[in-house]
C-alpha cells in the first residue's frame, strides 16, 4: 500500500517532489568536490614543473570534449533515462578523478597524463550537462519554477564558493593531491545519491537514430528567436568575462592592487552577490523573465568597467558583487523561460545546445586576450569588453520576443513533472 506525501504545512518546501531534493542535494556534494579540482590541478601541473602554459593547456583539454560531446550528450539525455545518464557520468568523472589523484600523490603525474585525464573529466561533463538541466527542469510544476530555479541556485553557487574555499585551503595544507581524490568520493556519493532518482516521463522514441535527434532539437532551437539570439549574445559575452576573470583581472590585481589577496576578495564579492541574490529570486517572480533577466546582464560588464577605471579595491568588490547578482537574476529567469516554452521530451537537446553556443567563444577570448592587451593596452582592453557587454545587453533588448515573454502559470505544451507516488 503506497504513502500519502505529507501535509504541506509539514513540509519546508512543499513543491520540492523526491526528484528535485536528490538532485539538489547531489548536485551540493558534487559541486563541493567539484569546485575545488581546477585549484588542485593547477598546483598539480605547477608542482610536477610545468608552466603557466601548460596550466592552460590542461584546462583546453578539458574544455575540448565538453564543447566536442555536449550534442551527443543532449541527444542521449533525451533517449535515456536522465538518471542513469548521470550515474554513468558521474561515475566516469570520479574514476578520472581517482586516477589523477593517484598519480599526483605519488609524484609520478606528466603533462600528458594531466591533459588526458583532464579531458575524461570534461567528456564527463559533457554528459552529464545536459541530463541533470533536463531532470531538475522537470522535476517541479510550471508555477513553482521559479521558487525552484532560485534554491536549486542558491544551493549550487553556496556549494561552489565552499568548494573553492575549502579546495583552497586543502591544496594549500595537505597538497593537490587529496584534494582531487576528496573530488573522486564526492562524484561516487552525487552518483549514488542519483541512482534512486525516479525515470521521469518517457524519453524520446527509439526509432530514427541520433542524427535525427539532433535535427530535431536544432530544429526547435532555431525555431525559437528569443532563444538563439540570447545565446549568440552569450557566446561573446562569455568570450570577454573569460578574458577578464582569467587573464585580466589577476594582472590588474597585481600591478595596481594587494595582488592575488585581493583579487581573492573580488572573487568572493561575486559569490556572495550570487548567493544573496538566490535569496531574493525565491520570492521574486517577475512576470516579463527575460526582460528582467536581461537587465541583470547589464551587470556583467562592470567588473571590467572598473578594473579599466583602475577604481580602488572597495568600489571592484562592489562591483563584482553586482555582477553576481546579475548573474543570478538571468540564470534564475532563464531557467524558467526554457522549462516553460520548451516541449519536456527537448530539454536535454535544447540544453546542450544553448550550452555549446555559448561556451564556444570562450577559448577564443581567452587566447585573445593576450594580444588584444597588446594590440590595445590593457586598459584598452578592458574597456572593449565592458563596452561589448553592454551594447550587446542593449541589442538583444532589440528582439520583441526577449522584451514580451512573459511568464505562465501551467503552459498547455511542456509536459507536466512527473512526480513520484511515495516521498521518502
Amino acid at each position: 500500500m503506497q504513502s500519502q506525501p505529507p501535509p504541506p504545512h509539514r513540509r519546508r518546501f512543499p513543491w520540492a517532489g523526491r526528484n528535485f531534493r536528490i538532485q539538489t542535494a547531489a548536485t551540493v556534494v558534487s559541486g563541493l568536490g567539484n569546485a575545488g579540482a581546477p585549484i588542485a590541478t593547477a598546483f598539480a601541473v605547477m608542482a610536477s614543473g610545468g608552466s603557466t602554459a601548460e596550466v592552460g593547456y590542461v584546462t583546453a583539454a578539458r574544455l575540448v570534449p565538453v564543447v566536442l560531446l555536449l550534442m551527443i550528450g543532449g541527444a542521449l539525455a533525451d533517449r535515456l533515462p536522465r538518471h542513469h545518464v548521470m550515474v554513468v557520468a558521474n561515475l566516469c568523472s570520479a574514476v578520472s578523478q581517482a586516477v589523477l589523484a593517484a598519480l599526483v600523490l605519488a609524484g609520478q603525474a606528466q603533462l600528458w597524463q594531466l591533459m588526458l585525464l583532464s579531458a575524461a573529466g570534461g567528456a564527463g561533463h559533457a554528459f552529464y550537462a545536459p541530463a541533470s538541466e533536463g531532470m531538475i527542469m522537470q522535476s517541479v510544476a510550471a508555477e513553482h519554477a521559479g521558487r525552484a530555479f532560485s534554491v536549486f541556485r542558491l544551493a549550487l553557487n553556496s556549494a561552489q564558493i565552499g568548494g573553492m574555499a575549502l579546495g583552497g585551503a586543502l591544496t594549500a595544507a595537505v597538497g593537490p593531491g587529496w584534494v582531487l581524490a576528496v573530488d573522486a568520493g564526492c562524484f561516487l556519493v552525487a552518483a549514488a545519491l542519483r541512482f534512486f532518482l525516479e525515470a521521469e516521463a518517457a524519453p524520446a522514441a527509439a526509432g530514427g537514430g541520433m542524427l535525427r535527434d539532433l535535427r530535431e532539437g536544432w530544429q526547435e532551437f532555431a525555431s525559437r528567436r528569443w532563444l538563439w539570439v540570447i545565446v549568440l549574445q552569450f557566446a561573446v559575452l562569455m568570450a570577454c568575462i573569460t578574458a577578464v576573470d582569467a587573464v585580466y583581472g589577476p594582472i590588474v590585481a597585481e600591478q595596481r592592487l594587494g595582488g592575488a589577496g585581493d583579487w581573492g576578495l573580488a572573487l568572493a564579492a561575486h559569490g556572495i552577490g550570487l548567493v544573496v541574490t538566490g535569496l531574493l529570486m525565491v520570492r521574486w517572480q517577475p512576470r516579463r523573465i527575460l526582460l528582467i533577466g536581461n537587465w541583470g546582464v547589464f551587470l556583467f560588464g562592470l567588473p571590467a568597467l572598473a578594473l579599466a577605471l583602475a577604481a580602488p579595491l572597495p568600489v571592484l568588490v562592489a562591483a563584482m558583487f553586482l555582477s553576481g547578482a546579475g548573474v543570478t537574476v538571468f540564470g534564475v529567469n532563464w531557467m524558467v523561460a526554457l522549462q516553460q516554452e520548451i516541449p519536456a521530451e527537448m530539454f536535454s537537446r535544447v540544453s546542450a545546445y544553448d550550452q555549446l553556443g555559448s561556451l564556444s567563444l570562450a577559448p577564443v577570448g581567452t587566447a585573445l586576450a593576450g594580444p588584444a592587451a597588446v594590440g590595445l593596452g590593457l586598459t584598452g582592453a578592458l574597456w572593449a569588453c565592458a563596452a561589448l557587454c553592454l551594447l550587446l545587453s542593449a541589442l538583444v533588448l532589440l528582439e520583441p520576443q526577449v522584451r514580451r515573454l512573459s511568464r505562465r502559470s501551467a503552459p498547455a505544451s511542456v509536459a507536466r513533472p512527473v512526480e513520484p507516488a511515495t516521498v521518502g
